[in-house]
């Protein structure tokens, strides 16, 4: 949220042209939209969004996972998509998207790993709430939303891909996630549920200080935001023009899937963030050093250095973790520049998985084939 003060303080809004009218849209208390994106509000002025862009151009498979009791009872209706790796010995990269958006969020960005890596497996898993629903012991729907909670979905969501996908074992998997999505990736490392099978964990433009920071402003964000869209169009179009989103693209194929149509055909929030308040301290707190201590490397990327809080600063000086930042891009930095944010992860995996690493020939090997060595 400091980047909306820093936007006001540099800028004099009487001396910026006057937007053209947005699409019919009405206020509310939810939004798609994270926390720190508010700085990124300026109007554009010349973006005109297409049609949206179905799941299947980014990923092979949709999957709706049920998951029972042991009495017979559903415990949980997962919805991920998927592109299975290319044999077992390939990675798994498991993506959780930010509180109020989904996993089409990394529809570009699941696109450019695999055109960089074909032999790369993705899983972009929903949480609770934003697609997925989990119910209690009663049947009830289970709405809580804690960190903790969010986490075992996340590693439910990937073995019941598995079983789906009758994988022998589970492959090595590298959790990224956005956002909320790198709250819940930081305290699965941490739990060691994925034991050796975790080879490291990236998180996209969130740390704990600035997020608490956020914290005190988000209703007041929230309520700056559209309560509903005529059409899928001018939501889209909204967040162009907004500014929410740089892609016009990534837009086109994530915003749909944020959204339901109600029964006067309008189309509103899928989640309502404002209701989550509850959860927010949760999401954040402590999660700097749980990214530092978590098992596994480990890769930040932050749209500004400015978000680095002094935990963070510390570790980064001692190389705990590797850090990339993309000054040009928004908070939805994995939508904004997802060719960046690709070659970026992809190199990290490459770096860091063993099974990839080219070992010189054995001494022994040169001098049998004749060498000099």
């Amino acid at each position: 949220m400091s980047d909306l003060a820093k936007t006001f303080a540099k800028t004099k809004l009487s001396s910026l042209p006057p937007p053209p009218p947005l699409p019919e849209e009405d206020d509310d208390s939810s939004s798609a939209s994270s926390m720190s994106s508010t700085g990124t509000v300026i109007p554009s002025h010349s973006l005109r969004p297409a049609p949206a862009i179905h799941w299947s151009e980014y990923f092979a498979q949709e999957f709706y996972l049920e998951q029972q009791e042991s009495n017979g009872k559903p415990r949980a209706k997962y919805h991920v998509y998927i592109t299975p790796p290319k044999d077992v010995k390939s990675p798994v990269l498991v993506l959780h998207h930010g509180a109020g958006s989904s996993g089409m969020s990394f529809a570009l960005l699941a696109r450019e790993i695999r055109r960089c890596m074909p032999e790369l497996g993705i899983l972009a898993v929903e949480a609770r709430e934003h697609g997925s629903v989990v119910y209690d012991c009663q049947g009830n729907i289970d709405r809580d939303l804690s960190v903790s909670l969010l986490s075992q979905d996340l590693v439910s969501m990937l073995h019941l891909t598995a079983a789906k996908l009758n994988w022998a074992e589970l492959p090595t998997v590298v959790l990224i996630g956005h956002s909320l999505g790198g709250a819940v990736v930081t305290h699965t490392a941490n739990t060691n549920s994925l034991g050796s099978k975790l080879l490291g964990y990236a998180v996209l433009d969130v740390v704990e200080g600035s997020a608490l920071e956020a914290l005190t402003h988000m209703q007041t964000y929230l309520a700056s935001r559209p309560k509903s869209f005529q059409s899928l169009p001018a939501a889209v179009e909204w967040h162009i023009r907004s500014r929410t989103l740089r892609n016009p693209e990534s837009a086109r194929a994530s915003v749909p899937s944020l959204l339901l149509q109600n029964s006067e055909g309008r189309w509103v929030w899928r989640t309502e963030l404002s209701s989550t308040e509850a959860y927010w301290e949760n999401w954040f707190t402590g999660m700097s050093g749980k990214f530092l201590s978590g098992r596994g490397a480990k890769l930040l990327v932050l749209a500004g250095t400015d978000r680095l809080d002094k935990e963070l600063m510390i570790g980064q000086m001692q190389g705990k973790f590797q850090l990339q930042v993309f000054p040009a891009s928004g908070h939805f930095l994995h939508e904004d520049q997802p060719d960046k944010t690709a070659e970026v992860i992809v190199e990290f995996v490459r770096r860091n998985d063993r099974s990839m690493l080219v070992l010189p020939p054995k001494v022994a090997d040169l001098l049998a084939q004749g060498k000099k060595v």
